[in-house]
C-alpha cells in the first residue's frame, strides 16, 4: 500500500516494532488500534510513548471484533500466526502486514535484507560498517574533488548523503526514518523468519546465511521455516542480487529460486563458475568472473571461530555487490570487534576467562560457539526449548567439554540427553534453577586456563524478557565474582 490515510489498521503487539509502526500509521492518516494481551498496568510506558498520537487500544486479549472495521493486519516480532484472531483474519481475507514490509514499500532508496538462522546480526552490523565507511569515504572525495564547497552548500551535494540506515529485526525500526529518507541513501535490514513470514516485497540485495533447525516453536516443520526464509528471495528481480552461503546445505539448496545474480561465500575455495567471497590458505579472498582480490589475513580477524569468520566473509560479499569501496571494507573488518551478547569477553579472573554468547537461543549456535574455543571448556546451558533437536550438541559434549552447567526450564531435559549419549570422556554436569545460581557453580569447578562459555541454546523467556537482559544479567553477576 502507499497511502494510508482513512485506512483502518490493527496492530498486534505493543513492542518496539509495533509502537514504531503506530506512530508511523497515524502520522500518515490511518486509524490506528494497538492490541496488547497485557493489561494497561504493563503498559503505562508504552502508552505513554503514543501519546501525543491519535491510537485506539486494545488491551488484556484480541477479540475477533476487533477485526471488523480493519483493512490491514500488522504483526510484532514475534507475534505468532497460529493465534485466533490471524487465523479469522487470514480467512476474512485481510492482508498481514508489518513495520518491515511497510517500511520497504516505502522507502525511496535502495535496500539490502540479511537473514539466517544464525549469524545475521554480526553480519548485518559488520555490513551497516563498511557502508558507513563507504559512504564516508565518497562524501570526503566529493567535497575534494569541490574544494569551495562550504556548509551553506545544500547538504545533498556533498559528505551528508549517500546515509546509511541499519534496522529491521535489531535497533531502532527503520519505520521511524523512512520519511527522511532519500533516493541516494541505503536502507540495511536484518530479517527474521516472523517479519519474512508476511513479507511480499524483496530487497534489492537478499542475502541467506543459513537455514538450521531453530523456531520450531513457532512454525512447526523445518520446511515451514525454510520456506519462511526463502521469501526473501520471491519477491526479487533479474536485476537484483541474491547471496547464500555455500556451506550451508539449507541456504544453498535454494539457489534455483534465485532470479537474478547469484553469489556465495564459503570457508572453502569456490567451484569454477561461483562468485564471491572465500578462505583459502588463512587468506579471505573475492572473486567475481576474471577478477580476483585478495581481502586480509585470518589472523587479522578479531572474532573468534570459523563461523564469524563466514559472517565476514558474508559481509565482504554484500558489501562487494553493494559497491562498497574496497579500501572501506578492509578498514570496517579489521577494527570490528563483535556484537554484544556474541562471544563477547565479559572478564579474565583468576585465568578463568568468562564469555557472554546470550544470542544462541539453539543448540546449532551452541554447537558453533563451543567450536570457537581450542581451551577447556565450562559449559553453560539451559532456558526455555524451542522444540530443537539437542543430540548433536549432546555429543559433541561429551567429546569437548569438561563441566556442563544447565539451567532454567530445559535444564534438566538437556540433563537426561547428556546422560544418554554417554561416551568414554566423563563429564561433570551441575544443574542450578536459575541463571545467576549457574554462574555460582561454573565459578566453582573453573580453574586457571578454562573458559566459561554462557551459550544456553534456550530462549531466555523463561527467567528474562529476552536474550539482551539475559547477557546483561549474565555480565554484571560475573563481574561480581571475586
Amino acid at each position: 500500500m502507499k497511502k494510508w490515510t482513512n485506512t483502518h489498521v490493527l496492530i498486534l503487539g505493543a513492542a518496539r516494532q509495533g509502537l514504531a509502526l503506530a506512530r508511523w500509521l497515524t502520522r500518515h492518516g490511518s486509524n490506528v488500534t494497538v492490541s496488547d494481551s497485557r493489561h494497561a498496568d504493563e503498559l503505562a510506558s508504552a502508552q505513554a510513548s503514543l501519546a501525543d498520537v491519535n491510537v485506539s487500544w486494545a488491551l488484556g486479549g484480541h477479540p475477533l471484533e476487533l477485526l471488523n472495521k480493519t483493512d490491514v493486519l500488522c504483526l510484532s516480532g514475534g507475534v505468532p500466526l497460529t493465534l485466533p484472531i490471524v487465523q479469522e483474519a487470514i480467512k476474512r481475507g485481510i492482508p498481514l502486514s508489518n513495520d518491515s514490509q511497510i517500511f520497504m514499500e516505502a522507502a525511496p532508496c535502495k535496500t539490502i535484507g540479511i537473514t539466517g538462522s544464525a549469524g545475521k546480526t554480526t553480519t548485518t552490523t559488520l555490513v551497516g560498517e563498511m557502508a558507513k565507511r563507504s559512504a564516508k569515504d565518497e562524501g570526503t572525495r566529493m567535497k575534494d574533488e569541490n574544494p569551495s564547497a562550504t556548509t551553506d552548500v545544500h547538504p545533498s551535494s556533498f559528505i551528508i548523503h549517500p546515509s546509511v540506515f541499519v534496522g529491521g529485526n535489531i535497533g531502532d525500526p527503520l519505520i521511524n526514518y523512512v520519511d527522511e529518507m532519500q533516493a541516494d541513501d541505503l536502507a540495511i535490514l536484518e530479517l527474521s523468519s516472523f517479519q519474512l513470514d508476511q513479507m511480499t516485497i524483496s530487497p534489492n540485495i537478499a542475502a541467506i546465511l543459513n537455514i538450521t533447525p531453530n523456531h520450531l516453536d513457532r512454525h512447526g516443520t523445518m520446511e515451514a521455516y525454510t520456506q519462511a526464509k526463502a521469501r526473501i528471495l520471491e519477491f526479487q528481480s533479474a536485476k537484483d542480487t541474491a547471496i547464500l552461503g555455500r556451506d550451508d546445505a539449507g541456504a544453498w539448496n535454494l539457489r534455483e529460486r534465485v532470479k537474478g545474480k547469484l553469489l556465495t561465500f564459503s570457508l572453502h575455495d569456490l567451484e569454477e563458475g561461483l562468485n564471491g567471497a572465500y578462505l583459502q590458505d588463512e587468506l579471505l579472498s573475492l572473486r567475481d568472473g576474471f577478477a580476483y582480490v585478495p581481502l586480509l589475513m585470518r589472523e587479522k580477524v578479531q572474532l573468534r571461530g570459523d563461523h564469524n569468520i563466514a559472517n565476514m566473509l558474508a559481509a565482504f560479499t554484500i558489501g562487494h555487490a553493494a559497491g562498497f569501496k574496497l579500501d572501506a571494507m578492509l578498514e570496517a573488518a579489521e577494527d570490528f570487534r563483535g556484537v554484544p551478547h556474541r562471544l563477547e569477553l565479559v572478564r579474565e579472573l583468576n585465568g578463568v576467562r568468562w564469555y557472554n554468547d546470550s544470542i544462541a537461543t539453539a543448540p546449532e549456535r551452541s554447537m558453533a560457539a563451543v567450536h570457537a574455543f581450542d581451551e577447556p571448556v565450562v559449559l553453560m546451558l539451559g532456558g526455555r526449548d524451542k522444540n530443537l533437536p539437542w543430540g548433536e550438541l549432546a555429543k559433541l559434549i561429551c567429546e569437548r567439554v569438561d563441566h556442563l552447567v544447565v539451567f532454567g526450564e530445559a535444564g534438566e531435559m538437556i540433563q537426561k540427553t547428556v546422560a544418554s549419549v554417554g561416551g568414554e570422556r566423563s563429564v561433570d554436569v551441575r544443574r542450578a534453577e536459575s541463571l545467576k545460581d549457574a554462574v555460582t557453580l561454573a565459578a566453582d569447578v573453573a580453574s586457571a586456563g578454562d573458559v566459561v562459555l554462557l551459550s544456553p541454546g534456550g530462549t531466555s523467556f523463561d527467567e528474562f524478557k529476552d536474550f539482551a537482559e539475559r547477557g546483561e544479567s549474565f555480565r554484571s553477576w560475573v563481574l561480581e565474582l571475586s
